[in-house]
């Protein structure tokens, strides 16, 4: 139910004894609104797929970034934490999903110990150097203007590198943006150490033409005039929006305006013009975002540098037509509504392009690998492991460790696709059976099939 809270604040001050009292009232009209929220089947798609591709494209950063397009599986793990992938889910599991991104090989380590490596693949490697292209040539000044604005948001132009770090794929920056993209610009920004002995970046000049706002700029004529800005407002379809509160909504919308880079400590934290300062800061940082959404875990880390108020993220709640909040993928998730239409993003960065091609990547491998059709390619990097392993001597298994694991003694037992590893105690190695016809393995078999099935029908990876 709305309820309003109609408050008189009345602050008395004597200056001198000769004076009468200067009274200054400041009349505020803070509303109790919860709206009920409704999700949005279409934006959730959206957000699920976007997690598994954050962790590809993350993954083909980290690979890519080697001077050999290679790295082994225990160095990959130590970024699960970036990759945002379910804690019961194996990094090595997720890469040989898509075996037309990442090719496996194996590679003895210092005790001689088979250990899988991944690269990239030609066709991976080709998106890759676009993409890097794209950073560091044609979009090379957009990305750095991000970095600034975002930093121009802060109170103190300063953020901590490791707040950065959670926003890196956010912001479209490169991997090792530390040293190819700020070391390099040291007449904008410098690295500090912070009271808790962290690194933070700290931008030196401010820029008046970038501390314009994504709705200033759309609105230009509103600005020179000082007049109310209205956000564009979008509700899911089916969302029933009561009279009173729609009465509430377009009275909020006609209040003043104040620009995310300007100083606003003059501003009541209990007011609803605060409250839509607060909304223009989020509306702006999720604007210099590439995809237009980001999770709201890392904007509630930047409470502190944004100098927000306690709880200040319970602005998402209060306003569902500008923002959408995705439970998807086991975190929320904040999507900017008016940058999607019907699943698809209005307008497009250069960046957003390439990684549609990882989506379509990421479908296309996913498919073929459920029909089987990269099984040569898994046999021919078995055969090196087992070269290595057992000199050559044919004793087919799978490795499945993120770690070095110990290969000897008759417990192993491990179950795959297309067949299964057993010991045989009369015999001197493992031992490789078929057993597609009959018993689990045709079970198996069955649930990837209905598996394959079903990604073909939805709409998995069409969107990112």
């Amino acid at each position: 139910m709305l309820q309003r809270r109609w408050c008189l604040h009345c602050v008395v001050s004597f200056v001198g004894y000769s004076h009468p009292p200067l009274i200054q009232i400041q009349k505020r009209n803070l509303v109790n609104v919860k709206l009920k929220w409704v999700k949005d089947t279409v934006l959730d798609t959206v957000v699920s797929c976007g997690v598994q591709l954050k962790a590809t494209s993350t993954l083909v950063s980290l690979v890519g970034s080697r001077p050999d397009y290679s790295l082994p599986v225990y160095c990959l793990s130590r970024y699960r934490r970036q990759l945002g992938l379910p804690s019961d889910l194996k990094v090595s599991t997720f890469i040989r999903r898509y075996p037309n991104i990442f090719q496996e090989f194996y590679r003895p380590d210092s005790g001689g110990t088979p250990v899988p490596w991944y690269k990239l693949t030609p066709e991976a490697l080709d998106v890759y150097s676009q993409e890097m292209r794209f950073i560091y040539e044609h979009c090379y000044v957009d990305i750095l203007n991000r970095l600034q604005k975002l930093l121009m948001l802060t109170k103190e132009r300063l953020l901590p590198l490791h707040t950065i770090d959670q926003l890196r794929w956010d912001l479209g920056l490169p991997y090792d943006y530390e040293n190819k993209l700020i070391a390099k610009r040291p007449e904008l920004f410098s690295f500090v150490k912070l009271p808790d002995a962290r690194v933070g970046v700290k931008l030196l000049v401010w820029d008046d033409c970038l501390a314009l706002s994504h709705l200033e700029s759309g609105n230009s004529n509103l600005v020179e005039k000082k007049g109310a800005l209205a956000f564009p407002i979008r509700f899911t379809r089916g969302f029933g929006l009561k009279k009173n509160c729609m009465e509430w909504l377009n009275e909020w919308q006609k209040l003043p305006y104040t620009s995310p880079y300007v100083d606003a400590s003059h501003l009541d934290p209990r007011t609803d013009v605060s409250e839509k300062r607060i909304v223009g800061v989020f509306h702006e940082l999720l604007h210099l975002t590439i995809l237009r959404r980001m999770e709201r875990k890392n904007v509630s880390n930047m409470r502190g540098p944004l100098a927000m108020p306690q709880k200040f993220t319970k602005a998402f709640e209060r306003h569902p037509g500008i923002f959408y909040i995705s439970k998807k993928g086991g975190t929320q998730t904040v999507v900017l509504r008016e940058a999607y239409d019907r699943g698809e993003l209005i307008e497009k960065h250069p960046l957003a392009d390439i990684r549609e091609k990882y989506a379509s990547m990421m479908k296309k491998g996913f498919l073929d690998r459920s029909r089987g059709l990269y099984m040569e390619e898994r046999r021919a990097s078995e055969d090196d492991l087992v070269k290595i392993h057992f000199g050559g001597k044919r004793s087919v298994f799978e490795f499945e460790s993120e770690t070095e694991t110990d290969f000897s003694g008759p417990h192993m037992l491990k179950e795959w696709q297309y067949g299964l590893l057993v010991w045989d105690r009369k015999a001197t190695a493992p031992s490789w059976k078929t057993i597609s016809k009959f018993g689990k393995q045709r079970e198996m078999d069955m649930q990837w099939t209905e598996l394959a099935h079903s990604v073909e029908k939805s709409s998995m990876f069409v969107h990112y």
